[in-house]
């Protein structure tokens, strides 16, 4: 590849790899750039490729094992025709990893004309959040056809729950949840995606949780908070999810309502993205909430069922990996937001630290509770 090619067609190249690839690599790179950049370190980008080359891209294991996952003594250089093969091989690793490291802030942005082609293969798929007045501007009225397209969603929410939520297909997920999801009828060709849980508390309860004490579940929470109240049970919240360096955060600004006490105590929640993004984190990937939807129905015994459907894009992932991922996700959420509640669960992460604060003070804690095994994954 002629060398004024090599970005594009590295960037191409990154473009088709599985997300959780792509984002190790990225990971990887961008820390060889800040070791590389440092001078102490006194390793350049080409040091630190002669040195990891061979072991990322295999040239140390014989050809025939080299997909093998057996361990295998190195190959060692004959100065034959194979020789001259194994030489050329590893020159042109090392060139390679040392450019990729050397370019590793320009490897991972979309090309200009790859963009190009998407949008206009997807212009009937895209989803726009609903456009909602800055708040304090007096705009009522768009408030309240946000407020109308949210109950639309909640009275379907209702009848798919009388229906038994009918044409679901079942997934297998973590932490004794129920997993399901469906594909949806409209915009981006993301899934709908469901978990049910039973959570030891009453359905209010279970609603204060989700609308007011997202730091008590949420691990990747940065920033929550409460832009306006409106009339009718409905705010304008924002918060801002962490992601692990070098990835970026994202952040979310969502127009939520909410219905309590219903027929046998029901409640329930309904959330979807508005614009304009309030929250000024330039920082921070604006990702859109296409639909939230929770549900808390009494099952008796102090305890509820708690049904949550989701569909967001999170930007910068691909239509596969909301296939097999992204309901994992939910359900791994939704069992944080149940762990939260186990009053088990709170007693005995509550023992193990006060175990681990004897431990730190070089006292041994008596008795031989065990560490709290919660139902989560």
């Amino acid at each position: 590849v002629p060398r004024e090619e090599q970005v594009s067609a590295l960037q191409a190249a990154i473009v088709l790899m599985p997300d959780e690839h792509r984002e190790v690599l990225q990971s990887l790179l961008y820390f060889l750039s800040d070791v590389a950049a440092d001078n102490e370190n006194q390793m350049t980008a080409r040091n630190l490729a002669v040195c990891l080359a061979p072991s990322l891209f295999h040239l140390n294991l014989p050809r025939k094992e080299a997909s093998s996952p057996r361990s295998d003594p190195p190959r060692t250089l004959n100065w034959g025709v194979e020789g001259v093969r194994d030489l050329s091989e590893n020159l042109a690793a090392t060139e390679g990893l040392s450019h990729m490291i050397t370019e590793s802030k320009r490897l991972f942005q979309v090309p200009l004309d790859i963009m190009t082609q998407v949008r206009s293969s997807n212009a009937g798929a895209e989803w726009h959040p609903m456009p909602l007045a800055v708040p304090g501007s007096g705009g009522g009225s768009t408030v309240r056809l946000c407020q109308a397209g949210l109950e639309a969603t909640f009275h379907e929410l209702l009848i798919e729950a009388e229906e038994k939520f009918r044409g679901w297909v079942s997934a297998t997920g973590p932490g004794n949840t129920q997993l399901s999801y469906k594909k949806a009828g409209d915009g981006p060709p993301l899934r709908l995606w469901k978990v049910t849980v039973e959570v030891e508390a009453a359905p209010r309860s279970v609603l204060n949780r989700i609308l007011r004490e997202r730091h008590l579940w949420d691990e990747d929470l940065l920033v929550g908070k409460v832009l306006e109240h409106f009339e009718g049970n409905t705010d304008l919240y924002y918060y801002v999810q962490d992601s692990m360096a070098p990835h970026p955060r994202r952040s979310f600004t969502v127009l939520r309502s909410w219905w309590q006490e219903l027929s046998r105590g029901v409640c329930a929640l309904v959330t979807t993205s508005v614009e304009p993004d309030l929250g000024g984190d330039e920082g921070a990937v604006q990702a859109l909430v296409l639909t939230a939807q929770y549900l808390m129905e009494p099952c008796g015994s102090g305890h509820c069922r708690l049904t949550h459907i989701s569909r967001t894009d999170l930007r910068g992932r691909s239509p596969e990996w909301y296939k097999q991922v992204y309901g994992y996700l939910c359900a791994v959420e939704v069992a944080r937001i149940r762990d939260s509640l186990c009053s088990r669960c709170q007693g005995e992460r509550k023992l193990e630290c006060e175990r681990g604060f004897l431990w730190e003070m070089g006292l041994s804690p008596q008795g031989n509770t065990e560490p709290c095994l919660s139902n989560g994954p």
